[in-house]
């Protein structure tokens, strides 16, 4: 402390201590503001890691899909044709 000073002693051990506790936090804080930033990087990418999983799914389900439709038209057309040409015979 500086001696003297116009400033009342308290006062002005009151305001170092303050700022020494602003000091002290501030590792702790910035640890916390890092991991919180990092929390949520990882949660984003799990994030986008499901939805592209679901993505492929419906894209999985909408080939089965069209691929079960083509194999059940392939047998109508056939069946179609066979009709045709024993009709027009």
């Amino acid at each position: 402390m500086a001696f003297p000073t116009s400033v009342n002693d308290m006062v002005t051990d009151s305001v170092t201590q303050a700022n020494v506790t602003v000091l002290g936090d501030a590792p702790a804080i910035a640890k916390g503001n890092l991991y919180q930033a990092t929390s949520q990087a990882m949660g984003n990418s799990a994030l986008n890691a499901a939805t592209a999983q679901q993505q492929t799914n419906v894209a999985s389900h909408a080939s089965t899909t069209m691929g079960v439709a083509t194999l059940y038209s392939i047998s109508t057309a056939s069946i179609g044709v066979a009709t045709s040409g024993i009709v027009s015979s």
